[in-house]
């Protein structure tokens, strides 16, 4: 059982951004958590750092972006949760300095995104882009001209991760033939088949999707070079990160031809609110479906994804549990009865651990429980002490050298 926080429930501050669920923000409340502020927008770093002064948990999507100097100077910050799959718009290693969990929900949206993907599969193959477009106009075109079937096609998938994965599921449901390229060895399921290079698996695919992060090994992963690679009359769907596809080389193959057609939802440079003001080398395209950033809008999604994200901040905020996090090494801690629990985060150098065991043990502080994780950066001690002497035990744990932060749960 979750046993009450040292710090008033109603005295936390939580700071939700962006338009974040209402199941996320219900879920905080049901726990006991009152003091929630919610906004519908992002916030610049001048004005995220004012709304920050007094703020213990803040909640943000996509668009804020969470810097170095925000952790550094917001000083009562316990754990941020991006409500959405990625991590990229917060600083990992300020947060991991400052002590601060960060945590996502890189699962919750799988369902929504693998859908739009096949979605996209069929509107690209049956051409109803250009058709759409036709009746919009007043203009009539009804043919079957390079209009086909989504069975007994090739679909090559490019990242077989969770979403990949799925989408082979549901593309081989469809009766497709499924390939795919990742970096690391990956189970197949069903009868799909793993290739050694995209260079083997492109030029055999009628449709590509690509399911892969944004870093230096990903960045315009697709090419004039690997668009060279693909089939005549191919197509590619981008619902993974925008900076993965070179998008002038991708409007350009749209445009002579070479490619059949795309589906864009993610794009290098994204506007930052509704309206007015997206740009992109991909619009009027031929047989081209751009989308804004929705693979993952969806009811459902947003709901599990609040679910999850918010349920993760409760857990470390009541009980230090660090599971999903990506800057605090990862803990998954029993609950000890009788006992007040005392957080230490420190930097990862040696001497630290036996600094801290010497310390309670020259004071006769009994530690009933204690777990250690470390990462690249930091470490993460969970001690149980003793309930008379937890106090006590707080002070000696600040005295500790290279201490980024100490905190009493419970």
């Amino acid at each position: 059982m979750k046993q009450s926080t040292s710090f008033p429930k109603e005295e936390i501050k939580i700071l939700l951004l962006e338009n974040i669920s209402d199941a996320a923000a219900e879920e905080l409340k049901e726990a006991g958590y009152s003091n929630i502020r919610r906004l519908s927008k992002a916030l610049e770093e001048t004005e995220l750092l004012q709304e920050l002064k007094d703020v213990h948990l803040l909640g943000i999507r996509s668009k804020t972006q969470v810097s170095a100097r925000v952790f550094s100077e917001s000083k009562k910050l316990l754990a941020v949760g991006c409500y959405c799959i990625g991590t990229n718009q917060v600083d990992l290693e300020a947060a991991a300095l400052a002590g601060v969990p960060v945590f996502n929900a890189p699962y919750s949206n799988t369902r929504s995104v693998a859908e739009l993907v096949l979605a996209n599969a069929i509107f690209l193959i049956r051409r109803i882009p250009d058709k759409d477009k036709a009746a919009h106009q007043g203009i009539w075109m009804k043919d079957s001209k390079n209009s086909f079937e989504l069975r007994g096609k090739t679909l090559g998938i490019i990242g077989y991760g969770n979403i990949g994965s799925q989408v082979s599921v549901l593309a081989e449901a469809l009766g497709m033939q499924v390939c795919y390229y990742d970096l690391e060895p990956r189970l197949p399921l069903g009868n799909a088949r793993q290739v050694r290079s995209l260079k083997e698996m492109l030029p055999k695919c009628d449709i590509v999707s690509l399911h892969i992060p944004a870093d230096s090994s990903t960045r315009d992963i697709i090419n004039a070079e690997s668009i060279g690679w693909m089939k005549q009359g191919a197509m590619l769907i981008n619902c993974a990160r925008g900076e993965v596809v070179d998008v002038a080389a991708l409007a350009a193959a749209l445009q002579s031809g070479r490619l059949g057609g795309a589906a864009v939802d993610v794009f290098p440079e994204e506007p930052e609110k509704n309206g007015p003001g997206f740009e992109s080398p991909l619009r009027g395209m031929p047989n081209t479906i751009l989308s804004p950033h929705i693979g993952g809008s969806t009811e459902e999604a947003q709901l599990q994804i609040g679910l999850d994200v918010s349920s993760k901040l409760l857990n470390f905020l009541e009980l230090g549990i660090t599971n999903g996090s990506h800057s605090v090494p990862a803990l998954s801690l029993p609950v000890q009865a009788d006992t007040h629990r005392i957080l230490h985060i420190h930097k990862n150098m040696p001497g630290v651990l036996s600094e801290i065991n010497t310390k309670l043990s020259e004071h006769h502080i009994n530690i009933l429980g204690q777990y250690l994780k470390t990462n690249e950066r930091i470490g993460y001690v969970v001690l149980d002490v003793d309930r008379n002497l937890s106090k006590e035990a707080f002070a000696l744990l600040k005295s500790v050298k290279e201490t980024l932060r100490v905190r009493m749960v419970y």
